[in-house]
């Protein structure tokens, strides 16, 4: 079980000043955690054929996002026609860049359109984020290790890679709520990505310490681009930036840049004292492979996921409203304190960032259309005055056993129920969905559609005889794993 560090209050609080100037060792959570990176080797044969799945999940939805010019343009190098020697590929581009300038380009377009995996607790997260990182540091290593004469990384250690980085943000997030102090997520993304990538550098324990810390101490994000009024698109690039921000702290420490042991547990300047309210960190669960295991994918909606199931129930509900917009009375949408605090808005919306943050907007999209795809968010169809006509009818409630069920280690559902009123006093029934398409519980039946939306996203971007040499290539783990990294990547340049 990770450690909840004591921290040491012999110096008192906040207008104490600590004169002692021995360095301590360090915090026993982030020896813990630079431990476990440098050392795990997942054994779970779920966590390896879930991450597999991850893998070409993630790329597909980046495929996807690069039809969005507010993307694009964001990609590419910081100073045009510059060129890296053994630089690393961005998957379906012709970009080849440094490793940290790849992996905000990858982690972008991964994150853009909010179709990726998703992990859901006290805090948030969508961990194939970190895949931005592990993919540009391995291809880029893999092209230095060929041009001196040495063997490649092979997707094995990718896989493995995500599995950790998984598992470090995901447990993090179990039990320690970052957005209640108004930190955004991003923050676990940056500390998993550190932590992995130092290994994957070839970093001792030492170092990859350093290289955590250096992420602790780092600047946060704040949830300000997520939140009305002021929701926009960094929320689509922050992981990016996250990811990429790691790369180079990880790169520093190779380089045997110092860290900063007790950077969580320092009285008056360490991060719980300054950004966590004094609290500690607190853990359910020992780090394994239990988040890659339990992750949640994004398969039938790019929405945020705590409106999936709403607009799952929104589209059950299609064919019985969708001749009646105008004889609805009233919407009530039932769901849980997450997305009450998330997405539960009113008033203009301003930008497709905006929108695919309000259940409501989704819930209607779902009634009117019977779907839900990226375009969706768009200005041309936001201009649609039936969707704020339905918005306007819209009542959102508390289920507290949703709540408790959300929070519940062995369910983590994510319920919402969604009924129609009309004017003359007849309604619909109530349509409930507890667990998404992409849940574990649904594994079985999501697989199958999952590899479906992988096949419609590569082809968005390549044409047909490449798009088939991707899915042969791809189409099994044991086949996938094998592969070097450089060749891997170089099935999606384009």
């Amino acid at each position: 079980m990770l450690t909840t560090n004591k921290k040491d209050t012999s110096q008192g609080k906040e207008d104490t000043v600590n004169t002692n100037n021995a360095r301590p060792d360090f915090d026993k959570v982030i020896l813990e955690l630079a431990n476990y990176a440098h050392s795990y080797e997942p054994k779970s044969q779920l966590a390896i054929d879930t991450a597999h799945l991850c893998l070409l999940d993630t790329l597909g939805c980046g495929f996807l996002a690069l039809r969005y010019p507010e993307c694009t343009k964001l990609m590419g190098p910081i100073v045009p026609g510059t060129t890296v020697p053994n630089g690393a590929r961005v998957p379906g581009t012709q970009f080849v860049l440094d490793p940290v300038q790849a992996a905000f380009n990858i982690g972008c377009m991964i994150r853009w359109l909010d179709f990726n995996d998703t992990w859901l607790a006290a805090e948030w997260g969508h961990p194939s984020d970190n895949l931005g990182g592990i993919l540009a540091v391995a291809d880029w290593i893999s092209r230095s290790r060929l041009a001196e004469g040495k063997e490649p990384l092979t997707v094995k250690t990718v896989l493995t890679a995500m599995i950790k980085a998984h598992e470090i943000q995901g447990v993090l997030a179990l039990e320690n709520s970052f957005n209640r102090v108004g930190l955004d997520h991003v923050v676990l993304v940056k500390v998993a990505s550190t932590a992995v990538v130092a290994k994957l550098l070839d970093c001792t324990v030492e170092e990859i310490a350093n290289a955590i810390t250096l992420a602790f101490v780092d600047g946060q994000a704040l949830r300000t681009y997520r939140h009305a009024p002021n929701t926009g698109s960094r929320k689509s690039w922050a992981a990016g930036d996250a990811t990429s921000r790691a790369v180079r702290l990880a790169l520093f420490a190779k380089k045997g840049e110092m860290g900063y042991p007790s950077v969580l547990t320092a009285p008056t300047w360490g991060f719980y004292d300054v950004l966590f309210k004094g609290n500690e960190f607190k853990f359910q669960r020992s780090l394994g492979s239990y988040v890659m295991e339990n992750v949640l994918f994004k398969i039938s909606f790019p929405a945020e996921f705590h409106a999936q199931t709403a607009v799952e129930c929104a589209i059950k509900l299609y064919p019985q409203v969708a001749n009646r917009l105008s004889e609805i009375e009233k919407i009530v949408i039932t769901t849980h304190e997450s997305a009450i605090r998330i997405i539960d808005k009113t008033g203009p919306l301003h930008n497709p960032a905006d929108r695919d943050h309000c259940i409501q907007y989704m819930t209607a999209i779902g009634l009117i259309f019977g779907e839900l795809t990226a375009d969706h968010y768009e200005n041309g169809v936001a201009a649609d005055s039936r969707i704020d006509a339905l918005r306007q009818k819209m009542e959102t409630t508390e289920n507290k056993r949703y709540s408790q069920d959300y929070l519940d280690p062995d369910k983590r559902s994510i319920a919402n129920a969604v009924q129609v009123f009309f004017k003359d006093g007849s309604s619909t029934e109530q349509v409930e969905v507890e667990y998404p398409l992409g849940h574990r519980r649904r594994r079985e039946e999501g697989v199958s559609e999952l590899l479906k939306k992988f096949n419609t996203n590569l082809a968005t971007r390549f044409p047909a005889k490449q798009m088939q040499t991707i899915k042969d290539a791809c189409s099994t783990r044991t086949k996938i794993e094998q592969m070097p990294v450089n060749e891997f990547v170089d099935l999606f340049v384009i």
